[in-house]
């Protein structure tokens, strides 16, 4: 590991992961990269004085106001007798806390909830208020306090990096299915025409192009993943492989049939 890396890992520790985007990043890590870089250490306001302080020792910056008010630890909750089930707050919830379906009404997982505030802005019927957490208010000591600010950053960075693999999977599996049924309105348009000619070959020409790139894709993602030490990620890229190099193959194989007739 390289020093810039123990210090965005260092950084990224002391920040209290409620994936707001307050500091203007999408996320705590990506805002713990930027300071590392030379970024101000003043822009979270969840972290507050507190975080401040162990930021500058840390970066050796020196101590500056916060650059917007401090905030308490708080809770998104959702009124479910107004809550319309449009999902938006779903798709805007940084850390998967909020549970739902369409047209059926939401709630949050506050134990799970950062208090972001991400979801309050999309909801068109303004039913999710933020309330200071029940968590933090239980707590009747510095160490209670200290511990449950623990907890709620280590489920936060958990939380955030499963939801991010997640998308990163589903985005993979919607590019291989496109792909897919790309490849098979080209072989049913080929299979209606008669003979085969340039054209022909130029679009299976294409098809094999198209399916080696999306081959290239997996390929990148599992090497990533090998590199960065995700086993998720890695199990997700490995489970896909096969399907890819499958398309690939149908591909070729209809590219040497169109040149053998030719």
């Amino acid at each position: 590991m390289t020093a810039d890396a123990r210090l965005i890992d260092a950084i990224d520790a002391e920040l209290p992961q409620t994936q707001c985007g307050k500091c203007g990043h999408p996320g705590c890590r990506p805002y713990a990269e930027a300071i590392a870089g030379g970024e101000a250490i003043n822009r979270c306001p969840p972290g507050g004085e507190a975080t401040l302080a162990r930021l500058a020792e840390l970066t050796g910056q020196p101590a500056q106001p916060l650059a917007q008010p401090a905030q308490p630890p708080l809770a998104a909750w959702i009124r479910e007798d107004e809550c319309i089930g449009c999902t938006k707050c779903l798709q805007a919830c940084p850390v998967d806390a909020i549970v739902g379906a369409a047209k059926r009404m939401h709630t949050v997982i506050v134990d799970e909830c950062t208090g972001c505030e991400l979801c309050v802005a999309p909801c068109p019927v303004d039913c999710i208020d933020l309330l200071p957490h029940p968590g933090w208010q239980a707590a009747e000591t510095g160490a209670e306090r200290h511990a449950y600010l623990a907890r709620r950053a280590e489920t936060g960075r958990r939380r955030h990096r499963a939801r991010q693999q997640r998308l990163a999977r589903e985005a993979r599996e919607k590019r291989l299915e496109r792909q897919r049924r790309l490849m098979q309105r080209r072989q049913g348009a080929q299979r209606g025409e008669a003979g085969g000619g340039a054209g022909e070959t130029r679009r299976r020409r294409m098809a094999v192009k198209a399916a080696e790139q999306a081959m290239k894709r997996v390929q990148q993602h599992l090497d990533s993943a090998r590199r960065r030490g995700d086993a998720e990620a890695e199990a997700t890229a490995r489970a896909q492989l096969p399907e890819a190099e499958r398309l690939l193959a149908e591909a070729r194989q209809a590219l040497e049939q169109t040149s053998a007739a030719e």
